[in-house]
């Protein structure tokens, strides 16, 4: 790849250079969903449609968790409660009956002109995202699984997604199910655990590459397969998962950078790790830290936890945004936007709320403040009439959909701004570019909702970190 680093004085001589040079779309895991039918929802209600009452989430609101939110914040109560709704209402939706699987996506065709009916399109499938959606909603009453997963129990379902394993060969996917399968104390957990163990190389001392929300989830299933069986060395395992996360650190800085060991990753995006790079791997080393309490736990990695989880909560933004790039160097901010629905009301509480409750450090405060963004949303409010008739801001909680909207970004073409901090920081660490805050403002809203936004969302609230089953619940 050639790379062309043009600097002029001018900052708009310097927006332009890196715009046309970082078209290309950078490398990615993600497989690009195929198209399904769309759907003209407008305004269904999906209370009505899968009966989730406003009781029932009342229900809900009675967690070690949630009792907490509204005791140190009372205003955020019936925040929470809508959103609980609307993920317990709009899961349904996602999945596919005749396939057995959740969807990648339902996105917006277009984005809905002002008083028309709002298009969403059901797009591709993910077994991740069902393994993801499993952990959260298997913490529902039984009853109020089987409208998600086409008349099963979540656990019933985790036995789908057992069988399925054979044809896997992302090692991700193969950690999440194994992760399900060991929370729902499911009887084909060996099978699942053994899946995993082919997939990875921990018995080879890990010194493959990983990318790290993998490598993150790969001890979490493990440290969730704890005391349950050990048919496949999972105490062994679980020590080199352990340390494959904490040596991929650079440095002495707390962050993890977007694998583990060099080689998956061009030279000039090896310093740069997302915000789900550092929830994983702080949530994974809590976990295993509590799953090993019986024989002293695991204070080194409660520690990387807790030193992980105070820098990110140092760079929240005011607005409670968790910033999406970090220089995994030095801990610093490479590139905030985009700013994720799912990082504010799911992924940054299911990571702190367990760290708490693991013995380290309490940051309720950042993830209430994260909380209060999905409505506040200030990037929004800067830009009146970017969103809905009359000037107001678009809303990113969407019930009448089922969906929350994805995330606010900066609408650059082909993730320019990312790219040229990504490579500028490279070379100049802390380098910020900000002209590039002028030519792109965050303002753009991607209208699109995946299962496992919702999923971890009931996993972040009904759940706690020694939750590993319910009770009474097998396949």
């Amino acid at each position: 790849m050639l790379i062309v680093w043009t600097y002029a004085a001018s900052g708009s001589t310097f927006a332009r250079t890196f715009v046309c040079v970082f078209s290309a779309r950078s490398p990615s895991t993600s497989t690009q969903p195929s198209h399904g039918a769309a759907e003209a929802v407008g305004a269904i209600d999906p209370r009505r449609e899968t009966g989730v009452s406003p009781d029932a989430v009342k229900d809900l609101m009675t967690t070690t968790r949630t009792t907490a939110l509204v005791a140190a914040e009372p205003a955020l109560a019936p925040l929470l409660e809508r959103l609980l709704r609307l993920a317990e209402a709009g899961l349904p939706a996602m999945y596919r009956q005749d396939e057995e699987n959740f969807v990648f996506t339902r996105a917006a065709v277009a984005p809905p002109a002002p008083g028309s009916e709002a298009v969403l399109e059901s797009r591709g499938e993910s077994v991740r995202y069902a393994a993801i959606t499993v952990l959260g909603a298997r913490l529902l009453p039984e009853e109020r699984q089987r409208p998600i997963f086409g008349g099963r129990t979540a656990a019933e379902y985790t036995g789908v997604l057992v069988e399925r394993l054979p044809r896997v060969t992302n090692l991700g996917d193969a950690a999440l199910v194994a992760w399900a399968a060991a929370d729902t104390r499911h009887p084909k957990l060996e099978d699942a655990l053994a899946r995993l163990a082919a997939l990875d190389d921990l018995d080879e001392g890990a010194r493959t590459p990983r990318y790290t929300v993998e490598a993150a989830w790969v001890l979490s299933a493990l440290a969730a397969a704890r005391g349950l069986t050990d048919a496949t060395g999972v105490e062994r395992r679980l020590r080199t998962a352990r340390d494959r996360l904490l040596r991929a650190r650079l440095g002495s800085s707390p962050l993890f950078p977007h694998a583990t060991a060099p080689g998956l990753l061009p030279w000039y995006r090896s310093h740069v790790g997302c915000f789900a790079d550092q929830t994983y791997p702080l949530q994974a080393l809590a976990r295993a830290h509590v799953s090993g309490e019986h024989s002293g736990g695991d204070e080194t990695a409660l520690a990387a936890a807790d030193a992980c989880a105070a820098r990110i909560c140092e760079l929240q933004g005011a607005g409670g945004q968790w910033w999406w790039h970090y220089d995994a160097r030095d801990g610093s901010v490479v590139e905030g936007y985009p700013v994720y629905s799912v990082h504010q009301h799911a992924m940054a509480p299911t990571a702190l709320l367990d760290l708490a409750e693991a013995g380290g450090k309490d940051h309720g405060d950042a993830v209430r403040l994260g909380l209060t963004w999905m409505t506040e949303v200030p990037e929004l409010r800067a830009a009146p009439g970017a969103g809905a008739p009359g000037g107001a801001p678009e809303s990113l909680i969407r019930d009448e959909l089922g969906v929350t909207w994805r995330k606010v970004f900066r609408g650059d073409p082909r993730k320019a701004v990312r790219a040229a901090r990504g490579v500028g920081s490279r070379l100049v660490p802390g380098l910020r570019l900000e002209p590039l805050e002028r030519y792109f403002p965050p303002v753009a809203v991607d209208r699109e909702c995946r299962p496992y936004e919702f999923g971890w969302m009931l996993h972040a609230w009904l759940g706690d970190v020694e939750a590993a089953s319910v009770s009474g619940e097998e396949a």
